[in-house]
C-alpha cells in the first residue's frame, strides 16, 4: 500500500495480507536490512516513458549532427573550388600569354598575390581562436580520451576552423581540408545537442536533455566520425576511426548511433554535391570530399591486372619504406614543432602570421619555378576510355582537364606542372588514373619537394589537414616504384594506379600509424574490395616499421602539449607497482558539514576538480561535540555512516554464515540488543577507538621516516564520498547553507535539474560575491556528493587500476583501505606513461 508508510503487505498468488509495522529508528532499519523512504527526492527518477523519450531525442540529435556536418563539408568544398578555379584560371591565362611575351615574373606576382592574401586571412582567423590551428585531430583525441582542452568545441572555434581551412587550402599551402572536417564535426556534435553557445549568451533555449559529460562525449564521437565520413565518403571507416583513434570509452549502443550519424553525413554531402555538379538530384555519385575514382585497367591492355600475388612482396617492401619515410617525416616535424614552441610562440602573435606568410611565399615560388623549369614534356595518352558510370566520366574529365601544357608542343603535357599547378585532389587523380607516363626524375623531385614543404607547413598557425598531403606524397612514391618496375625490371603487368594507391597508404600509415580505420577508409574511397588485402598488409608493415623509431604524428603533438593521454593498456612490467605506489597521499578534503569560509578557501587555493568527503576519528569525540554544532553534526553523520556499513555487512554475513569484520560484528550484535542510547554511544566510541590505529606501512621493506609528522603517521579519515568543484561552487552561489543555531534539515535543497542548469560552463569560484555570504554559515554537502564512487584497495595492481579508470571514464579514483579510510587518490596524471615509468624506476631503486 503506497499510502501507508507504517504498514506492511505480503502478497501471494491469491491474496494480500496487510498489517502494521513496528516503528523503528533509521539506524535499526539499516542494520535490519530495511530502508525508509525519503520525504522528497533530490534526483529525478527515470520512468519507462521518460527513458524512451530520451532515447528518441538522442537518435534525432545524432541525425541532426550528421546532417549539419555534411552541410559544413559542402560549404567548404564549394568555396574552395570557387577560389581555386578563380586563382588558377587567372594565373594559367597569364602564364600562357607571358610564355610568348617573356613576362613570367608578372604571372608569379599574380600567383603570390592570391596565395598570400588567402593565407593571411586564414592566419588572422587563427589569431582570433588559436585552437583552430592545425588539423584538430590531436585535440579531439585528447577530448575523447577524457582531457578537457579549453575552447576546443566552441562555436567560435568552428567558424574560425571552417573559414580558415577554406583560405589555407585555396592559398596553395600543402594542407588538406579533410583533417579539419573531423574537428568541425566534433564541434557540431558537442554544441548542437546543448542548444546554447557562449558566443550567443542571450539565446536561451530550455532543453533539459544531455546535461552530462558522458552524453557530450558520445556526441563528439559521433561528430568526429561524421567528419571522416563526409571527407572520404566512408561511413564505416569514420565509425572505426572514432573507435580506434578517438574514443576511450565505448559501448555497444554508441556504435549503432555513430554509424547512423556517419551515414547521415555521407549521404547529405553526396546528395547536394551530386545535384550541384551533375544537375541530377538524388543520383548519389560523389560520396565524399576526396574521391579516388574508379580503378580499372584499359581494355586494350590484356596483360594488365589490378594486382597479383607476386605484387604482395613488392607491397611489403613499400610498406617498409613507407614506415621509414613516415618516421622521418614525424621526426623532422617534431623538431620543427619544438623550435616553434621555443622561438615563435613566445613572441607576439604577429610573428606567427609572418611565419605563415613566409611558408606561403616559399611554397609559391617553388611550385612556380619547378613547374616552369623542372618539368618534362611527356606524350599524352590516347587510351582514355569511356564508361557508363557518371563517377568514372567525372574522374576522366577531371584527369583530362587538369593536364597542363606549359612550354610543351602539341600532343604533349608538362608533367611537373600537371602535379603542382592543380588542386591536390586533382593531382592525386592524375597519379591514380593518368595513363600517360610521368618521368621518374619528375616524380622523385616532386616527392622530395612536396615532402619537405608539407613537413614545414604542418604546424604553422593556419587550419591544416595532413591526410591529403600524405596521400599525394605517397602516391608519387608509389607511381615512382611502378615506373621503375615497368621500365627497368620489365614487369609488364604492373598497373600504375594500384602502386600509387599502395604508396599513398604506406606513407600515410607511416605518418599517422592507423591500421583498421585507415584500411576501411581507403577501401570505401576506392570502392574496390579487392584492394583490402594489399592495403591492410601495407598499413600493418608501415606501422610496425615506423613504431620502431617514434610515435604517430598525432601522438607526438599530444606529447609536445603535455596532455596526460592514457594509452589502451599498461605494460606488463607495471604490475610490479601497486595503487599505493602511484597514488597521491596528500589530500585536500572537505567535511560533510563545512563552513563557507573553509569551502571558499579550499576552492580558491586549489585547482582540483573533486574533493573527498571525510570525517576524522578522534579519541575524545564527546568533548569535541560539547558546545560545537558543526563538529557535532559531522560526528553524527560519521556514526550514522558507520552504522549503515555495519548493517550492510550484517546482511551479508547472515547469508554467508560468517562475519567479515569482528569489530562490525560486535557492533551490530550489541547495538541490536541494546536498549539504552547511552550504551549505544559507548559502543560506537569503543569501536572508533579500536579503529584509531596507525596506517599500515604501505612499503613493507621500508621503515617509517623520522621526518613524518604526527598527521602523516596518524590520519584516520573515514571516506564517505566525492563531491565535485562545480557542485560546491553551485551550492555557494545559490546560497545553500544553514546557520549554526539551526538544524541541517533547514538547509534549502536543489534538484538535479537546478544543479545541472549551468552545464557545461559552471560558474567559477572567483565570480562569487563574498559580501552576499556569511562566512560562518555551514554547508551540508552530503545530499549532493557521490556516496559510492569507484574505489580501489592500496594493494590493487596498476593494471587493475588502469583498466577500471579508463574503461569507466573516471577522473578521480579514491584509494580506500579495508576499514573504510581513504589513504590517497589517483587521477589521470598518476596513470600516464611517463609517471608510471618514473615510479617504476623508484621501485627498482628501493629493491
Amino acid at each position: 500500500m503506497a499510502g501507508c508508510r507504517g504498514s506492511w503487505c505480503c502478497c501471494c498468488r491469491w491474496c494480500c495480507c496487510c498489517g502494521e509495522r513496528e516503528s523503528r529508528t533509521p539506524e535499526e532499519l539499516t542494520i535490519l536490512g530495511e530502508t525508509q523512504e525519503e520525504e522528497e527526492e533530490i534526483l529525478p527518477r527515470k520512468d519507462y516513458e521518460k527513458g524512451r523519450r530520451y532515447e528518441a531525442v538522442k537518435w534525432m540529435m545524432v541525425f541532426a549532427i550528421g546532417l549539419c556536418t555534411g552541410l559544413v563539408g559542402l560549404f567548404v568544398d564549394f568555396f574552395v573550388r570557387l577560389f581555386t578555379q578563380l586563382k588558377f584560371g587567372v594565373v594559367q591565362t597569364s602564364v600562357e600569354e607571358c610564355s610568348h611575351k617573356g613576362c613570367l615574373a608578372l604571372s608569379l606576382l599574380e600567383l603570390l598575390g592570391f596565395n598570400l592574401t588567402f593565407v593571411f586571412l586564414g592566419s588572422l582567423l587563427v589569431l582570433i581562436e588559436p585552437v583552430a590551428a592545425g588539423s584538430g585531430i590531436p585535440e579531439i583525441k585528447c577530448y575523447l580520451n577524457g582531457v578537457r582542452v579549453p575552447g576546443i568545441v566552441r562555436l567560435r572555434t568552428l567558424v574560425c576552423k571552417v573559414f580558415g581551412v577554406l583560405f589555407s587550402v585555396a592559398g596553395g599551402l600543402f594542407v588538406g581540408k579533410e583533417g579539419p572536417m573531423i574537428h568541425s564535426g566534433a564541434v557540431v556534435g558537442a554544441g548542437l545537442p546543448q542548444f546554447q553557445s557562449i558566443s550567443f549568451r542571450k539565446i536561451q533555449i530550455n532543453f533539459p536533455y544531455f546535461r552530462s559529460d558522458r552524453d557530450k562525449r558520445d556526441f563528439v564521437s559521433a561528430g568526429a566520425a561524421a567528419g571522416v565520413a563526409a571527407a572520404f565518403g566512408a561511413p564505416i571507416g569514420g565509425t572505426l576511426f572514432s573507435l580506434e583513434e578517438g574514443s576511450s570509452f565505448w559501448n555497444q549502443g554508441l556504435t549503432w548511433k555513430v554509424l547512423f550519424c556517419s551515414m547521415s553525413a555521407t549521404f547529405t554531402l553526396n546528395f547536394f554535391r551530386s545535384g550541384i555538379q551533375f544537375g541530377s538530384w538524388g543520383s548519389f555519385q560523389l560520396p565524399g570530399l576526396l574521391n579516388f575514382g574508379e580503378f580499372k585497367c584499359s581494355d586494350s591492355d590484356k596483360k594488365c591486372h589490378l594486382w597479383t600475388a607476386v605484387d604482395l612482396g613488392v607491397f611489403i617492401v613499400m610498406g617498409v619504406f613507407g614506415g621509414l619515410l613516415g618516421a622521418t617525416f614525424n621526426c623532422l616535424n617534431k623538431r620543427l614543432a619544438k623550435y616553434r614552441m621555443r622561438n615563435v610562440h613566445p613572441k607576439p602573435k604577429l610573428v606567427r602570421v609572418l611565419e605563415s606568410l613566409l611558408v606561403s611565399l616559399v611554397t609559391t615560388v617553388v611550385v612556380f619555378v619547378a613547374s616552369m623549369v623542372l618539368g618534362e614534356c611527356r606524350p599524352m595518352s590516347s587510351g582514355q576510355i569511356g564508361n557508363d558510370s557518371l563517377l568514372f566520366q567525372a574522374t576522366s574529365e577531371d584527369v583530362n582537364s587538369s593536364i597542363k601544357t606549359f612550354f610543351c608542343p602539341n600532343e604533349t603535357y608538362n608533367d611537373m606542372a600537371t602535379l603542382f599547378f592543380n588542386p591536390q585532389e586533382s593531382a592525386i587523380l592524375q597519379l591514380f588514373h593518368q595513363d600517360g607516363t610521368f618521368s621518374p626524375i619528375t616524380l622523385a623531385l616532386f616527392f622530395t619537394l612536396y615532402f619537405l614543404l608539407a613537413c614545414w607547413t604542418y604546424g604553422i598557425s593556419v587550419p591544416s589537414g595532413l591526410f591529403v598531403p600524405s596521400l599525394l606524397c605517397g602516391a608519387a612514391f608509389g607511381r615512382l616504384v611502378a615506373n621503375v618496375l615497368k621500365s627497368y625490371i620489365g614487369l609488364g603487368h604492373v598497373y600504375s594506379g594500384t602502386f600509387a594507391l599502395i604508396g599513398a597508404a604506406a606513407f600515410l600509415g607511416g605518418v599517422v600509424r592507423m591500421t583498421i580505420s585507415l584500411t576501411v577508409i581507403l577501401i570505401e574511397s576506392t570502392n574496390e574490395i579487392t584492394y583490402g588485402l594489399p592495403i591492410m598488409i601495407t598499413l600493418m608493415v608501415a606501422k610496425w616499421t615506423g613504431d620502431l623509431f617514434n610515435k604517430g604524428i598525432y601522438d607526438i603533438h599530444v606529447n609536445l602539449r603535455g596532455v596526460p593521454l592514457l594509452e589502451w593498456e599498461t605494460e606488463v612490467e607495471m604490475d610490479r607497482l601497486r595503487a599505493s605506489d602511484i597514488m597521491e597521499p596528500n589530500l585536500t578534503y572537505v567535511y560533510p558539514h563545512t563552513r563557507i569560509q573553509s569551502l571558499v578557501s579550499i576552492l580558491r587555493t586549489t585547482v582540483h576538480h573533486a574533493f573527498p568527503v571525510v570525517t576524522e576519528n578522534r579519541g575524545n569525540e564527546k568533548e569535541f561535540m560539547k558546545g560545537n554544532q558543526l563538529i557535532s553534526n559531522n560526528i553524527k553523520f560519521k556514526k550514522s555512516s558507520i552504522l549503515t556499513r555495519a548493517g550492510e555487512q550484517r546482511r551479508r554475513s547472515q547469508s554467508m554464515k560468517s562475519y567479515p569484520s569482528s569489530e562490525l560484528r560486535n557492533m551490530c550484535d550489541e547495538h541490536v540488543t541494546s536498549e539504552e542510547p547511552a550504551e549505544k554511544e559507548d559502543l560506537l566510541q569503543q569501536m572508533l577507538e579500536r579503529r584509531y590505529t596507525p596506517y599500515p606501512n604501505l612499503y613493507p621493506d621500508q621503515s617509517p621516516s623520522e621526518d613524518w609528522t604526527m598527521e602523516e603517521r596518524f590520519r584516520p579519515l573515514t571516506f564517505h564520498g566525492l563531491i565535485l568543484r562545480s557542485q560546491l561552487v553551485t551550492l555557494l552561489i545559490r546560497g545553500v547553507c544553514y546557520s549554526e543555531s539551526q538544524s541541517s534539515a533547514s538547509q534549502p535543497r536543489l534538484s538535479y535539474a537546478e544543479m545541472a542548469e549551468d552545464y557545461p560552463r559552471f560558474p567559477d569560484i572567483h565570480d562569487l560575491d563574498l559580501t552576499l555570504l556569511n562566512p560562518r554559515m555551514i554547508v551540508d554537502v552530503t545530499p549532493y556528493m557521490n556516496p559510492s564512487p569507484f574505489t580501489v584497495s592500496p594493494n590493487s595492481s596498476v593494471s587493475q587500476v588502469f583498466n577500471l579508470f579508463r574503461t569507466m571514464g573516471l577522473r578521480h579514483l579514491p584509494v580506500v583501505n579495508a576499514v573504510g579510510e581513504i589513504v590517497g587518490i589517483i587521477t589521470r596524471h598518476n596513470l600516464t606513461y611517463e609517471f608510471l615509468q618514473a615510479r617504476l624506476r623508484q621501485h627498482y631503486q628501493t629493491i
